[in-house]
This record gives C-alpha cells, sequence and structure tokens, in this order.
C-alpha cells in the first residue's frame, strides 16, 4: 500500500510543524510537492489525516494515532543509523534536546559551546520550553529539567551545581516601600510575576524558613505587571514596578552594578540542579554518551529518576 517511505517521512514533518510551509522547508521540497505527497497518502490510505485551514494544519483523530505510532519508530531506525556509524569512532548526526530558557543561557551554554567544538559534525537542536513534556512523544533525544522534576521511566544525570534563587527590587523602590523582612509581606507589596505556559497560571514563590530549611513557605504574588520572560520581569524590576523572584545567576550584572538590591536572603531556596534525563532505550547512543561526558557535574554513574 505504502511503496515510498517519504510519504511518510512527508506526513511526520507535517504533524509536527504544523505547517506546509515549515515542513516543506525542512523536507526542501515545495508547498505543492508536500500537499500533492500527502493528498496522495490520504488517498492511498482511505483515511483523512489533516484538517486544513488557511492559517493552520493539524491532524485528524486518524492522523494523530498514526503520528503517535509512526514517529517513535522512525526516530528509532534513525538513532539506529546515526549510532552505527558514531560507533566507528567519528560522531555525527543531531541531537534535539529540550530544556528551560534558564538552564540553555545561564547554566549550561558554555558546555554546549564546548561540545559544539569537540564534535563539528554534530547538529544540536536546542528547544527552549518552560513545560514539562513528554521528550518522547515530541521527538526529543534528552530533556533537562532541576532535579525535583524529572520524569519517571528515565535515566537522569545531573548536569549543574543546585540552583539559589533571589528575591530583588531596585534601590528606588525599597525606598519607597520598605525593606521586606519577611516572605508574607511580599502579599502586600507590589511584585512582578512570571504567567507560566501551563494552564496559563501564575508561578508561585517559595522560600525556606531559616531557623528549619525543611520547612516551605509559598507566596502567591500580586502586582499589576506580569510577563513571561525573564529578561522583561528584569528590566521591570530595575525601573521600579515591583518586586521579582528568580534564580540569582539570571540577576547576576543588575546586582552587581546596583540596578537591584537582594532582599529575604535568609529565606532563599535553593533547588537541586539541573539533571539531563533520557529514554532507557537510548542509553547505548554513543552521541547522547558524548553530550553527557561534556554536560555531567560529577564522576558518578546516571542514576534512575526518583521522580
Amino acid at each position: 500500500m505504502i511503496d515510498n517511505l517519504n510519504e511518510l517521512r512527508g506526513f511526520l514533518k507535517l504533524a509536527r510543524a504544523g505547517s506546509f510551509t515549515k515542513a516543506a522547508a525542512q523536507l526542501g521540497v515545495s508547498q505543492s510537492a508536500l500537499s500533492h505527497s500527502i493528498r496522495g497518502l490520504e488517498a492511498r490510505l482511505g483515511l483523512k489525516l489533516f484538517h486544513r485551514t488557511t492559517r493552520s494544519v493539524s491532524p485528524t483523530e486518524a492522523g494523530e494515532r498514526l503520528y503517535a505510532r509512526l514517529s517513535p519508530l522512525f526516530d528509532s531506525i534513525e538513532h539506529e543509523i546515526h549510532d552505527l556509524l558514531n560507533a566507528q569512532g567519528k560522531l555525527q548526526g543531531r541531537l534535539r534536546i529540550n530544556a528551560t530558557e534558564h538552564a540553555f543561557s545561564f547554566v549550561l551554554w558554555d558546555k554546549l559551546q564546548r561540545f559544539m567544538a569537540a564534535h563539528p559534525e554534530v547538529s544540536l537542536e536546542l528547544i527552549a520550553d518552560n513545560r514539562f513534556i513528554d521528550i518522547v512523544a515530541e521527538g526529543f533525544d534528552a530533556g533537562i529539567r532541576l532535579g525535583d522534576d524529572l520524569a519517571k521511566d528515565m535515566i537522569a544525570v545531573r548536569v549543574s551545581p543546585d540552583i539559589p534563587t533571589c528575591t530583588a527590587a531596585s534601590p528606588d523602590f525599597l525606598a519607597r516601600h520598605g525593606i521586606p523582612s519577611h516572605p508574607h509581606e511580599l502579599e502586600t507589596l507590589p511584585c512582578i510575576a512570571m504567567r507560566l505556559p501551563t494552564h496559563g497560571g501564575i508561578l508561585p514563590w517559595e522560600f525556606t524558613d531559616p531557623q528549619d530549611r525543611r520547612r516551605k513557605l509559598m507566596v502567591q504574588p500580586q502586582g499589576r505587571f506580569i510577563a513571561n520572560h525573564a529578561k522583561l520581569l528584569t528590566r521591570a524590576a530595575c525601573q521600579g514596578h515591583g518586586l521579582i523572584w528568580m534564580p540569582r545567576d539570571v540577576i547576576t550584572a543588575e546586582l552587581a552594578d546596583g540596578r537591584l538590591q537582594s532582599v529575604l536572603d535568609d529565606w532563599a531556596i535553593v533547588f537541586p540542579g539541573y539533571h539531563l534525563y533520557y529514554a532507557n532505550r537510548r542509553a547505548g547512543s554513543p552521541l547522547l554518551q558524548a553530550l553527557i561526558a561534556v554536560l555531567q557535574t560529577t564522576p558518578e554513574a546516571s542514576s534512575p529518576a526518583s521522580r
């Protein structure tokens, strides 16, 4: 029934991209050629695989089922070929990694650059995403999240030190509103909140009691300024719109030059460091193991994720 596997490859690209323009560009073909290929595939299967509008393309229920079946199979074939080639001693191929923007930009960037310099025939695709995703279903080789936030049934490797947080505001703001001495005081002060990508909620602020580090406090920030990007939050804080709460390394420069001043340092929570996690079936990949060798913070062996 299917004589040309390129039709299936085109189907997978279109399902992932959600756009004929993007998928055709990734495949190196024209939009009309891809459209003709998809119509031919639908005709041979006797199934409608996509809902098409003038602005978007999305899989039908049948298309979603076909994608769920085919995607891991094609990914496995690609990985096996690359692993076979890499086993000969010269690393080549592609790695798709999903992590937060903070992990990529502030914690792991230098290590990733060293990896690229050491392996010039390897392509690295970095997708920054604050959602916690299913890396297997979405076609990623590995994900990177904080130690407390690991997927089940995955192998995990620590790739960063612990991550300290910081609450801060501009000196002008603190002069006008006063310096808080307890996290509960933040509930009555203007705060700059982060909008979460999942369900659109507001990120709560977490603290630890300096008298008992096992005791956690949560504060729901209130204020007029809300954003979903660390640079916007930092800029708003520097201009006196309110207090911010985020990883300390994001605002190192602003703290150093005095644009921001940290508060509640005794209450600052420290999160477990980032871990790279991946499916068991990818454990033998020379390409992935080469990346782990560069990112890993300690020589200890990989361990199953606890949660």
